[in-house]
């Protein structure tokens, strides 16, 4: 697959804070790319770089092969978009939002038509063109602006914590609909999101991202593949000591120390539990806690950090500038 999305060295700084921190990756045509990471990473001002709603402080990005500062207008033809902010008219119906929109790509009318019944088919509002958007659903709402952001054929479509405020069923939902017009539509997909569990279901491969800068970029597999098969937690009287005793076993894949427990990246787990029992009992050492379970997109992004990923936080100030400033704009 071609890359459709190219980022070097890509950079933007608010009244001297560095919020994105010269990032550089790509995205292959047709992929589901997610963007992880905590409130506040730079997420955000990323996707509003790649979309020519920001300009970079510096570094470069291109989407279909145009640039993001000199190709503005072209970029915008090929990229669709859904925030985090609510952009719907809610005193129009769904299908009169898709129509709105539509006339502004000047899409002509039967295709127009063509198209809307078409989005409102894979999205299942159908029966609820007529309805007003005031009487949607969040989740309802979020599908209507998905398929508002497809309704042009875009080659990529941007979406900013795409399930964010939503119940758990209603998320599975969208990560559905996600997932259908990926395979539909041919559409890559560039998503952000600080929830693993939403990153692991849609993914091909995530970006890792903190502080502003990119941690690491793999496949799912690949990045719980890294901190070992099975993953051992546990706490226990002296973790230091412990900790200098294990790291020279040749059977630890890794190990990392937090403030209450250390994690043991692993094989065969369950077999390896009676011989770290074991060491800790030689030390002296009281084992408080021990457990075995398969790696997940959370342990990756410890053993990258040393802590849990924020799952919810005050707003970045930064992102709190950014705001500001592209209202103004």
């Amino acid at each position: 697959m071609n890359d459709i999305i190219t980022t070097r060295e890509l950079t933007k700084k608010f009244n001297g804070l560095t919020a994105v921190d010269h990032i550089s990756f790509s995205v292959k045509k047709g992929e589901i790319f997610g963007f992880l990471g905590p409130n506040g990473a730079g997420k955000t001002t990323t996707i509003k770089m790649l979309t020519t709603l920001l300009h970079p402080t510096s570094g470069t990005a291109e989407i279909a092969g145009f640039n993001i500062t000199k190709d503005k207008e072209k970029v915008r033809q090929y990229i669709g978009v859904v925030f985090q902010e609510p952009a719907l008219d809610t005193e129009l119906t769904g299908i009169e939002n898709l129509d709105f929109h539509a006339r502004m790509y000047g899409i002509r009318k039967e295709e127009r038509k063509e198209r809307i019944e078409k989005l409102l088919q894979l999205i299942d509002l159908s029966e609820k063109k007529d309805v007003l958007v005031k009487n949607y659903s969040g989740g309802m709402k979020r599908r209507l602006e998905i398929a508002r952001g497809l309704i042009h054929h875009p080659h990529v479509l941007f979406l900013d914590e795409p399930t964010l405020g939503l119940d758990a069923q209603t998320r599975r939902v969208i990560w559905d609909y996600i997932k259908e017009m990926n395979h539909k539509e041919n559409t890559t997909i560039f998503l952000t999101t600080h929830y693993m569990d939403e990153a692991d279901y849609l993914c091909d491969r995530v970006g890792m991202i903190d502080h502003g800068q990119i941690l690491v970029i793999d496949t799912i597999n690949n990045l719980k593949n890294s901190v070992g098969n099975d993953i051992i937690t546990l706490s226990c009287s002296d973790m230091h000591r412990l900790s200098r005793e294990l790291e020279k076993k040749t059977w630890i894949k890794n190990i990392k120390q937090h403030n209450t427990f250390l994690t043991l990246g692993v094989e065969k787990g369950e077999e390896k539990i009676p011989a770290i029992v074991e060491i800790a009992q030689t030390l002296k050492i009281r084992i408080k806690s021990i457990n075995v379970r398969k790696p997940t997109l959370d342990d990756v992004f410890l053993h990258y950090t040393g802590r849990s990923i924020r799952e919810q936080e005050p707003e970045n100030p930064l992102k709190q500038i950014a705001k500001i400033r592209y209202r103004k704009q």
